[in-house]
């Protein structure tokens, strides 16, 4: 089988093309240059390219580079931007993996006659068990580094062209195969940063350039004044630090969060933790890997890539369950605004949509 690998220079991906090619397929690797700006990591920089020809060469495959940043550049840093001018909390790997790389790198190994493509993500695909049947997304075997969730925007079309050869080995196990190879990203750090946020200021710094940020005013719930922040546009639903250091709002030792943000009016509202419960949390944008399930059914539900699923169950708003909600078993931590809300069967990822930011109350 003719295979193109994405290869971001990490350990992972090395792995993934090692053990294709030991399988005996006909390997390729690739590295797509995302980030036209300046980045120190987030398999975009100089470093990371070199590392993964340099891999490829130890392996004896041929290297591509393809430069997708035009891609990028409209698909995932621009919505990026203009969610958080908008006051919401965007996602944008789960948005650089819907369009770049399992939409624009699938379509190039299409062009390039590759029969399947593969990468070094934590999670299994479950082939068909008949004829006919469907393909499945599972979690992966190391559960501290599954990455099941970023991935849960992928249908039949994708899966069925998909190889994860590291979905099966806990991260021990993949830098062990990687040292024993002789693999000079066998002990190279995860990347832990999204790529273009990399420069001088991180975030701040980096949508300073892209919009106006303006400073806003943190109210307690009675609507007094209790502090200010630089940034509204930079504060989200749930966050505790960078609230302007208010004093006096709750009893002493109790945390504070913001439980309300109106970029609009640049006014940040702080609450308690019980203030941050919800009954439940409304979707939309919803995707699913075969088909959703049923109304009423018991799923897992994951609203960030390495939090623990809560129990609950789906209510979907209409035949096409392109909209719906899901009510926790019981109060949970409300979810912001453009965050990927991710619904799982035991292990399986079933699929998943946005928050809208609009909580399910007790009283629905």
């Amino acid at each position: 089988m003719r295979v193109l690998v994405a290869m971001s220079g990490g350990v992972d991906s090395s792995v993934a093309a090692l053990l294709l090619a030991e399988a005996g397929h006909d390997v390729v690797g690739a590295t797509m240059k995302l980030w036209a700006g300046p980045s120190t990591s987030g398999c975009c920089s100089v470093a990371d390219v070199e590392d993964a020809r340099a891999v490829a060469d130890r392996l004896g495959l041929v290297h591509h580079v393809f430069n997708f940043s035009s891609t990028f550049e409209a698909a995932v840093v621009e919505p990026y931007v203009a969610e958080h001018a908008a006051g919401r909390t965007p996602n944008p790997c789960v948005a650089c993996n819907r369009h770049v790389k399992f939409g624009r790198f699938v379509r190039r190994a299409e062009q390039l006659g590759f029969d399947a493509v593969a990468t070094g993500h934590h999670a299994r695909v479950v082939a068909p068990v008949r004829s006919g049947g469907h393909w499945r997304l599972a979690r992966g075997a190391d559960r501290a580094k599954d990455q099941s969730y970023v991935l849960h925007m992928l249908g039949q079309a994708e899966l069925s062209r998909l190889l994860l050869p590291v979905g099966e080995l806990t991260k021990e196990e993949v830098r062990a195969r990687a040292a024993g190879a002789g693999l000079r990203t066998a002990a190279k750090p995860d990347s832990q940063d999204v790529c273009f946020l990399g420069g001088p200021g991180g975030r701040a710094g980096f949508l300073g350039t892209r919009i106006a940020l303006h400073p806003g005013t943190v109210v307690d719930r009675a609507g007094s004044t209790v502090g200010r922040v630089d940034a509204v546009e930079l504060v989200t639903v749930g966050q505790r630090r960078g609230l302007g250091n208010p004093g006096g709002l709750l009893p002493p030792g109790q945390r504070r969060y913001a439980v309300d943000v109106d970029v609009a009016g640049a006014v940040v509202t702080l609450g308690g933790p019980g203030e941050l419960l919800a009954a439940g949390v409304h979707i939309d944008d919803a995707g699913w890997v075969v088909s959703p399930p049923a109304a009423g059914e018991g799923v897992g539900v994951q609203c960030s890539a390495h939090g623990v699923p809560v129990p609950g169950r789906w209510e979907p708003a209409g035949p096409a369950a392109r909209r719906g909600r899901v009510v926790w078993d019981r109060p949970a931590r409300r979810v912001a605004a453009g965050q990927s809300v991710v619904l799982y069967r035991h292990d399986e990822v079933l699929g998943g949509g946005t928050a809208t930011g609009l909580a399910v109350t007790a009283a629905e």
